[in-house]
């Protein structure tokens, strides 16, 4: 039922727990039974009690909505007989060598000096050897004594990220006084490849460093204790890191904040101690959105008087000698080995065709495509057919065959990855796979116990239980796309590797962000959205199957319509682009380029601007003649738009303005319009309310999403009169939200009119801001606001980054006013809580309105809640939870256990918190 009298329109999760209830019709109100029976025992009502003490009732049957009904799937029949199954029988496959036909394959071998500790850890993490190609890349292009700088590519799945990680490691082992930067595109990455290699240095020390280095700190300061062991850290939008080049050896980081990093170093002349960069995904650096940050960085690196070794690597790669080239002539290397086989399938109305080649499947797909046409054409042979399921919710061609083959894999013990074209796709494909699967009743109880381990695990999120994944996560089956909140996509993620989920549907533009090898990928069409996937995106999921040391074997089926074919197979018969510079003309990135090796210092003058220009990969991809022109076209804007000043006739330094645009990591364009909503901030900044506050911290890039009109106009209707100031100052007109939210549509075809749609967007997100400082979850602000729930968390994390940008931005301005009052915010927005709750906050699993019940039952400080038992914290814990359905008994009890595990985990961590606050005073008594 779609709720609109809350402004929701569609059937949310609280709705769905409502309704998955036994009701009454009574006097013409609803009401549910269990307040007919409350209502009856208080009120003394006779007519009532005719009615239930008649025989004639019947206790009414509860429905459990949360059952799926079951499907039939159709059959995958092969047509000729082979002589192996590929589920019942190992394939005889071409082994890769072992240890005793190449010693050189053991990471112990003395040619690669790595200590005893590091192969002993690479070993319990599964890589007991290593590859031929990989030790020749290692050992042969010079990158593994840091002489050279490389690129190389190799496929998903062949083992490219082992080489970055030994040349990277064996680097800050060697030489202790040199740090390392990994830069990956994604925070789920970062995060993972966090947790990984902290497994991986665990217990290894230092080489020492060489007594001519000396002592970087002040001999007073106390050590920490940990300056020879190997340490690393996260970098990423809504992380807490403070970390310096001190605290650290290793850097995870993002794109954007592995650039703030080198800036800040450059600025503080710290650079000097960054010795090795590895850069993931370096196809990436094309992508004009967030990719081109990565030319920038690495031609500062490049222009820096000290080496800095430079790895990159991609699986999509096919211009790694030009790359090359411009990374001060690094060796290239190019593998196209796989250690798992993989076979490829197109699936077109219910019949499997052989595609083990881009130039097979472009003629199978275009003689499909045509045989209606010409039908003495010869006609491409199936190997396999699929019979059509009877059921009418899978009468598609399509849809049938994407169930099918899932449930074909999945019964036979395998991972499945589905690739949709929407969120919406993926929870449908979810739910009818899961309907084709055997029940939690009919599988082994280790399997279903595992399962409903990890819906307790969802349940006591702070989200709940998405009602979706409910239905699903008991047959094996879950979704995963952005819509997810983190925790959601890190449960469902870590069930799927350790076999808990067997298929795993997931959309298109995660398939480069997320790390799921399967033993079979489904591509249920090729879209993203209504547009056809790229060549590279393609193969980024395609190169998903086959999973070393769990599969022998992986399978692709890209799963078809006519109207498709011919489309997808020119696609498949494409080759995949080359990588060019996005400081071309057109592209914005040399503004932001130039701008940033001014402000840096690195470049103040047109000889030293010209240096920097001939290290960018610019430099090797356009005309000498049009690129000084460019150069000299962009310098001018610059100066226009009063980023740098000029002096001496050709030297150049960056105004405040421009300092301030590079130090709060925002291109020249955001800048800019942060510098006019922030002027017109000093001009009349709005104290008595929050809202001007939360504007100014909402990130710029927020102003990119779809707006809910009517659901804004009730918000602002709602706005207090401080508040409706701040409407008027940043320039948002009602009678403009009348007209909008009663179907108009906001004019964008100026620059003018595309800066009024930027403002209104941002203070729509500054809305959600709001009901997230004052203690609404994330569940509740993303059902008022009719937005999934891991988009609202992605804008709690990114604005904290965004937030300690504006401060920066406000003090590089001079601003001090406004910096202190953005600074005095910027607490509560990391806590999602008012003032008062600020210490409790910093006690894990203790956020928003968690917080708030803990304070509200007695828990007023970090050393009451350290003082308390476990079982004091777990009645409080319970009351902060999610509202969720009747449990059996099991469930329950397991649900329980997993709040107790929280219970426990907040102890300890208030106790720390305690403990560090008594030895912050102990010192400073003494």
């Amino acid at each position: 039922m779609i709720n609109k009298q809350s402004g929701v329109y569609h059937t949310t999760s609280v709705d769905a727990a409502k309704s998955n209830r036994t009701t009454l019709f009574l006097a013409g109100h609803k009401r549910t039974y269990g307040d007919f029976r409350e209502k009856q025992r208080q009120v003394d009502a006779p007519c009532l009690d005719d009615i239930t003490n008649t025989t004639e009732f019947h206790h009414p049957t509860v429905h459990q909505d949360n059952v799926l009904a079951p499907l039939e799937a159709g059959k995958v029949q092969d047509v000729v007989d082979r002589d192996l199954s590929i589920y019942s029988q190992r394939r005889g496959l071409a082994l890769t060598p072992t240890i005793t036909s190449n010693p050189l394959l053991a990471l112990s071998h003395p040619a690669y000096g790595l200590p005893k500790q590091l192969v002993d850890n690479f070993a319990s993490v599964g890589i007991k050897s290593i590859y031929p190609w990989q030790s020749e890349c290692l050992l042969k292009s010079g990158a593994l004594g840091g002489e050279n700088n490389l690129v190389y590519t190799a496929p998903t799945g062949g083992g490219k990220s082992l080489v970055a990680d030994v040349l990277m490691l064996k680097k800050v082992i060697d030489t202790p006084g040199e740090k390392a930067m990994l830069v990956l595109p994604y925070v789920a990455l970062v995060q993972e490849k966090m947790r990984w290699l902290r497994k991986v240095v665990e217990g290894i020390t230092k080489t020492p460093a060489s007594p001519f280095l000396g002592e970087r700190r002040p001999s007073a300061w106390r050590k920490r204790g940990d300056e020879d062991s190997v340490r690393v850290a996260g970098f990423f939008g809504g992380s807490k890191t403070k970390a310096t080049w001190d605290d650290m050896d290793i850097a995870v980081c993002t794109i954007e904040k592995a650039n703030s990093l080198v800036n800040a170093a450059i600025g503080d002349l710290t650079i000097g101690r960054l010795g090795v960069v590895v850069i993931d995904e370096l196809h990436m650096i094309d992508d004009e959105i967030r990719g081109y940050i990565l030319e920038l960085m690495s031609t500062k690196l490049l222009s820096l008087e000290q080496k800095v070794q430079i790895i990159g690597m991609s699986a999509t790669l096919n211009n790694a000698e030009l790359l090359a080239k411009w990374l001060d002539n690094a060796k290239f290397y190019i593998s196209r080995y796989r250690p798992v086989p993989v076979e490829e399938h197109l699936v077109f109305d219910n019949a499997v065709y052989p595609a083990s080649s881009s130039t097979i499947f472009y003629k199978t797909a275009t003689q499909l495509n045509t045989q209606s046409e010409n039908a003495s054409q010869l006609k491409p042979e199936p190997t396999r057919l699929i019979t059509q399921a009877l059921s009418k919710e899978l009468n598609s061609p399509l849809i049938n065959a994407v169930v099918a083959l899932s449930n074909e894999t999945a019964r036979a013990g395998y991972g499945v990855l589905v690739f949709c074209s929407s969120r919406v796709g993926c929870e449908k494909d979810a739910m009818l796979i899961s309907q084709v699967l055997p029940s939690a009743g009919e599988v082994d109880f280790s399997a279903a116990e595992k399962r409903r381990d990890l819906l307790s695990d969802l349940r006591s999120t702070t989200t709940g239980l998405d009602p979706i994944l409910e239905k699903t996560i008991p047959f094996g089956v879950a979704f995963h796309h952005a819509g997810l909140t983190t925790e959601e996509r890190d449960a469902v993620a870590t069930a799927y590797d350790q076999g808990v989920i067997k298929v795993i549907v997931a959309t298109c533009s995660l398939a480069a962000g997320i790390n799921l090898p399967a033993r079979r990928v489904i591509l249920h069409g090729a879209r993203m959205g209504a547009e056809l996937v790229g060549p590279s995106l393609l193969r980024q999921m395609r190169g998903r199957a086959g999973r070393k040391g769990k599969d022998e074997i992986g399978e692709t089926y890209l799963c078809c319509q006519k109207s498709d074919l011919e489309a997808v197979a020119e696609l498949m018969e494409a080759d995949i682009p080359s990588v060019e510079s996005c400081l071309l003309p057109g592209k914005r990135g040399i503004k932001r380029a130039l701008l940033e090796v001014i402000a840096t210092k690195l470049a103040m003058s047109n000889d030293s601007i010209d240096d920097y220009i001939r290290k960018t990969l610019l430099f090797h991809s356009i005309d000498r003649n049009e690129l000084a022109e460019m150069v000299l076209s962009t310098v001018q804007e610059l100066k226009e738009t009063r980023l740098i000043e000029e002096f001496n006739g050709s030297e150049y330094s960056a105004t405040s303005l421009g300092q301030a645009i590079v130090a709060s990591s925002l291109t020249p364009e955001d800048g800019l319009f942060v510098h006019r909503e922030l002027r017109k901030a000093m001009q009349a900044f709005v104290m008595d309310g929050e809202m001007h506050v939360l504007y100014s911290f909402t990130p710029v890039q927020a102003a990119h999403g779809n707006i809910n009109w009517q659901i804004f106009r009730k918000e602002v209707d709602r706005l207090d009169e401080s508040n409706l100031r701040v409407l008027e100052f940043v320039g948002l007109k009602p009678h403009v939200l009348n007209k909008l939210a009663q179907g108009g549509s906001m004019k964008e075809s100026t620059a003018q009119e595309v800066e009024i749609a930027r403002i209104y967007r941002r203070f729509y997100a500054a809305l959600q801001l709001r009901d997230l400082c004052n203690e609404m979850p994330v569940h509740a602000v993303a059902r008022k606001y009719d937005i999934p729930r891991g988009i609202v968390q992605n804008l709690a994390q990114t604005c904290h980054g965004f937030a300690a940008g504006m401060i920066k931005f406000c003090k590089r301005m001079n601003w001090g006013a406004l910096e202190a009052v953005l600074d005095h915010f910027s607490d509560r927005l990391r806590a999602g809580a008012k003032s008062d709750l600020l210490a409790l906050a910093e006690i894990t699993y203790i956020k928003s309105r968690t917080a708030r019940i803990f304070w509200e039952n007695g828990f007023k400080s970090v050393a009451a809640v350290a003082a308390a038992d476990v079982k004091d914290i777990m009645p409080v814990l319970l009351l902060a939870q999610p509202k969720k359905p009747r449990l059996s008994p099991q469930d329950e009890a397991q649900y329980l256990n997993k709040l107790k595990g929280k219970a426990d985990i907040i102890s300890k961590s208030a106790n720390h918190l305690w403990e560090r606050e008594m030895q912050a005073q102990l010192y400073e008594e003494e």
